[in-house]
């Protein structure tokens, strides 16, 4: 772990796979495709390739295809291909999808709290920085 996670000497070590594992979806999930899917389909429910596309907004079909197999690799969303012509795919948040947008529903929480706060800091960074 980096130094701003260093665990307390009573925390049991953590083994590198979970700390690899943490990294690993840290930066899958710091990528605001990921996580603008993960939003919506946590506020749409089952969404259809397409639809998923459209809410996102401004996302190219590589782009959203990449996300979606990467999330449902990870366990964090089913894809279910109806055999209907033409085809019908939809795309539904797993349990661990679920937990996982729950997890990063704080850092909205955070940021409506302290939007104020944060805006008056990077003003007055940028004040002292343009002298």
């Amino acid at each position: 772990m980096g130094p701003m996670h260093e665990r307390s000497a009573a925390l049991p070590a953590v083994s590198p796979a979970v700390e690899s594992l943490v990294r690993q979806m840290i930066a899958q999930v710091a990528d605001k495709w990921t996580m603008l899917v993960l939003e919506a389909l946590e506020e749409h429910g089952t969404l259809r390739f397409g639809e998923v596309g459209r809410t996102v907004g401004g996302i190219s079909q590589k782009m959203l295809t990449k996300t979606l197999r990467e999330m449902e690799r990870d366990g964090l969303v089913t894809r279910i291909v109806h055999p209907v012509i033409p085809p019908h795919v939809d795309y539904t948040l797993t349990e661990l999808g679920r937990e996982l947008s729950a997890a990063f529903c704080g850092v909205w929480t955070w940021a409506e709290t302290y939007y104020e706060q944060v805006s008056a800091a990077r003003k007055a960074f940028r004040a002292r920085e343009e002298g």
